[in-house]
């Protein structure tokens, strides 16, 4: 694996290091020693699956609080989409910067999304599948979403979403108290 550091700390792009013939390839798409060189958590608890049908369908910006703070691997199997991220971790240099990256089933690519970080994609195709491993469970009291368009966080989507669900389009501006559970 290719392990290529964001603009923000502790994030990071993930290309495969294929192993090829005329038969096609072989890649790790995880390997525990070389996360935890990096390190990157080594444990994850759940592999969740999405599906939009729809090319502009906006997921995000979605995390959660501590104790259910989630650390994100997450992977484009079908179709392509925009991936990014913001940084909420309190008192982080990079605090409210943003990052994004196309994830397809073409380029492989993978997005590492450290706790304390929101994350939402927007797909460039329609029928885009993605699948994301977390290494925390779900804790619906600590879920958390950011507006995707808040001009706070200036993210750079490349295309305007036409699919979003009521809570993402009904998401909060920014508000450290609620936000970060101050």
């Amino acid at each position: 694996m290719l392990f290529t550091q964001t603009p923000i700390p502790g994030a990071f792009l993930i290309d495969l290091e294929k192993r090829g013939d005329d038969r096609g390839f072989f890649a790790r798409l995880f390997c525990e020693k070389e996360f935890a060189a990096h390190g990157l958590v080594t444990h994850f608890v759940q592999v969740n699956n999405s599906l939009s049908a729809t090319r502009g369908t906006l997921r995000g910006m979605h995390y959660q609080l501590s104790p259910k703070a989630e650390t994100k691997l997450v992977r484009c199997v079908r179709g392509a989409l925009w991936d990014a991220i913001v940084d909420l971790r309190a008192g982080s240099p990079t605090f409210g910067r943003s990052f994004g990256a196309e994830l397809s089933a073409e380029n492989r690519r993978m997005m590492y999304v450290p706790k304390g970080f929101a994350h939402g994609f927007v797909t460039l195709s329609d029928a885009t599948e993605a699948v994301y491993f977390v290494d925390e469970f779900y804790g619906p009291e600590q879920e958390r979403i950011a507006r995707w368009n808040d001009p706070k966080y200036a993210i750079e989507w490349p295309i305007q979403p036409v699919v979003l669900s009521d809570k993402d389009r009904d998401a909060r501006d920014f508000d450290s108290k609620w936000h970060l559970g101050g």
